[in-house]
């Protein structure tokens, strides 16, 4: 599978802390993130669980954002801000954002986002992993704050 996704840090963060990190190249083979979503995750995030292991990640890779202006003005932080610059940009197949501030102005801009949840979700149908409701339960222990609505089929997700 070829896709151009894009990541925000909330993602990289919650994944690595519980040990599923690989969900991802499993998934979509390539993440992308733009350097505000590195240096969040990486440098600041330095002696955390996950920081090496997303550093040394050769499927992940850090994209510049060529023009990051125009969306400076959603009230972002620089992460999303750049992460949704970059789906922008290179008309990014999915973009991974879990709060709802950037999924709304994500939506605004017609990408097609998708969370966490969703991401586990499809993992769930390709039998990547076997116990969902287990991993939602580790992703809430280290923090991650979601509140599931079924849609249909489909899954939800609101950070608060």
């Amino acid at each position: 599978m070829s896709k151009y996704v894009v990541a925000d840090s909330s993602c990289l963060i919650v994944l690595s802390k519980i040990g599923k990190l690989e969900i991802l190249r499993e998934i979509f083979e390539r993440i992308y993130i733009p350097e505000a979503v590195f240096y969040e995750v990486v440098d600041l995030g330095k002696g955390r669980v996950g920081a090496q292991a997303i550093k040394k990640a050769d499927w992940i890779e850090c994209v510049t954002v060529e023009n990051s202006v125009k969306i400076r003005q959603l009230n972002l932080d620089a992460g999303e801000t750049e992460a949704i610059a970059l789906a922008s940009e290179k008309q990014a197949d999915f973009i991974i954002l879990d709060d709802r501030r950037a999924r709304k102005a994500a939506f605004k801009l017609s990408l097609p986002v998708i969370g966490t949840i969703a991401v586990l979700k499809k993992a769930e149908e390709k039998h990547l992993v076997t116990d969902l409701p287990a991993i939602l339960e580790d992703m809430a222990k280290v923090g991650f704050h979601f509140s599931l609505k079924k849609m249909g089929q489909s899954v939800a997700v609101q950070t608060q």
